[in-house]
């Protein structure tokens, strides 16, 4: 019975931890709406200056349906770019796992893309691709490598012990690669996969401003700039609000994709759970 009580109310600390940790976030950020206000009200602030929380919150009520669609539309690139990352970045690693000359050969030009800035490939992309095709290009350079390094890295992690198991079984390469190789890289791939969705956003909204032109097709980095020429600052304040909850979003889903994919053996997944 005391066994019972004692892990009772062990489980009971633990969700009122669990309750506090995700409170705190939502209490600096009704703080920070509060403060926002205060500083808009006590100053008297224009809203072509800077407008406040309530203002902001109408706005994205009253142009929901133009901000809505150029959401759909700016998700629909970051995906395409980051799926396109996901499968280049992954296959290249595994290439460069099974030949070292051909990681040397390609990695340079791999950094090359990571170290360029997006905004200066944008407009050559625009000139030599089609519009919506450059946008998803630019979407995937900027994902493409954190994808490829953690993968790669986590490939060439493999513990010695491990591997000279698996020389000494006489195990064929398929057979590393499969049963070692993969579930060892696992966790770094993961993590290169949750930096990517945040940066195929990134590219996806800085080759929307590149390409700067309007229609159906407009994504959120259309409406920000046009919202900015027009003075509209409740508009670009929304279009920035909804950018910034589709990021959050992006990495939370892909956390708790790594957290379902680890939580039974990994050391990362097992130490948050305890």
């Amino acid at each position: 019975m005391s066994e019972v009580t004692t892990s009772s109310v062990g489980a009971l600390k633990l969700s009122r931890g669990a309750i506090a940790r995700m409170a705190l976030p939502l209490v600096v950020l009704a703080l920070s709406i509060f403060a926002w206000h205060l500083i808009v009200s006590i100053n008297d602030i224009p809203p072509y200056v800077l407008p406040g929380p309530a203002l902001v919150a109408e706005t994205l009520i009253q142009d929901w349906s133009i901000l809505w669609a150029s959401l759909l539309t700016t998700l629909l690139t970051t995906s395409e770019g980051f799926v396109a990352a996901a499968v280049g970045g992954i296959a290249l690693a595994l290439l460069f796992s099974q030949s070292k000359w051909l990681e040397q050969a390609l990695l340079p030009y791999a950094v090359i893309l990571q170290v360029t800035p997006v905004i200066a490939i944008a407009p050559l992309l625009l000139i030599y691709l089609p519009q919506q095709t450059a946008v998803v290009a630019c979407a995937w350079i900027v994902a493409f490598f954190p994808v490829l390094s953690n993968t790669t890295l986590g490939l060439n992690s493999v513990d010695r012990n491990l591997a000279g198991l698996f020389k000494l079984y006489r195990a064929s390469r398929w057979q590393t690669l499969r049963y070692l190789k993969l579930p060892a890289a696992l966790p770094y791939t993961l993590g290169g996969l949750r930096i990517a969705g945040g940066l195929s956003l990134i590219g996806a909204v800085v080759a929307e401003i590149a390409a700067g032109s309007a229609g159906s097709g407009s994504g959120l980095a259309y409406r920000i700039a046009e919202s900015g020429y027009r003075l509209n600052i409740p508009r670009m304040f929304a279009a920035l609000l909804l950018l910034s909850v589709a990021g959050v979003v992006i990495y939370m889903a892909l956390a708790l994709l790594s957290h379902l994919l680890l939580r039974r053996w990994h050391e990362s997944a097992l130490r948050k759970e305890s």
